[in-house]
């Protein structure tokens, strides 16, 4: 694989790099999200979780949980092309699909010493936060205030003047 693509890698291959970046000393930070449809909200999200530490991995939720998280109509892109435009910002190591409800699995599989999460959250309201607390994992809560949602640009997209 070539570029950004190359980021996309399997539950295997992943716990295999994050032991190996482990091994030299590197803090792993950990995020995920649907991002359907790439926003600025997105970018600031990583950035600010890559602050967090040295190396960045992104789970990315499949097809099926994005239709059963956002409904009807959702996605609007697949869960490749998702992968991918998660994968090409400079911010991102590595990007796992998963298809669970939440990320316990690949916290418990993976151990990165940061789990990120958006300001949507409060470190009160993060769903992992009993099991991050068990693992010695940090919550952290990083990005800009909630100003933009996939589905506000959807919105904004279809009210917009068509020529």
């Amino acid at each position: 694989m070539v570029g950004s693509a190359s980021k996309v890698v399997s539950r295997e291959a992943l716990k295999k790099a994050i032991a190996d970046r482990k091994r030299d000393g590197k803090r792993v930070v950990f995020a995920n999200g649907c991002f359907d449809t790439l926003h600025v909200g997105h970018v600031r999200y990583l950035e600010g979780a890559r602050c967090q530490g040295d190396i960045l991995v992104v789970a990315v939720n499949d097809d099926a949980s994005v239709r059963g998280l956002k409904g009807p109509g959702r996605p609007i892109l697949n869960e490749n092309a998702r992968a991918d435009l998660v994968a090409a910002l400079r911010a991102v190591d590595y990007v796992v699909l998963f298809r669970e409800p939440n990320v316990e699995p690949l916290l418990e599989l993976l151990r990165p010493d940061v789990h990120a999460k958006g300001t949507d959250y409060s470190t009160d309201t993060v769903p992992e936060r009993k099991l991050a607390a068990r693992l010695g994992i940090r919550v952290a809560i990083v990005g800009d205030s909630k100003d933009h949602s996939t589905r506000g640009f959807i919105e904004t997209v279809r009210k917009a003047p068509h020529a």
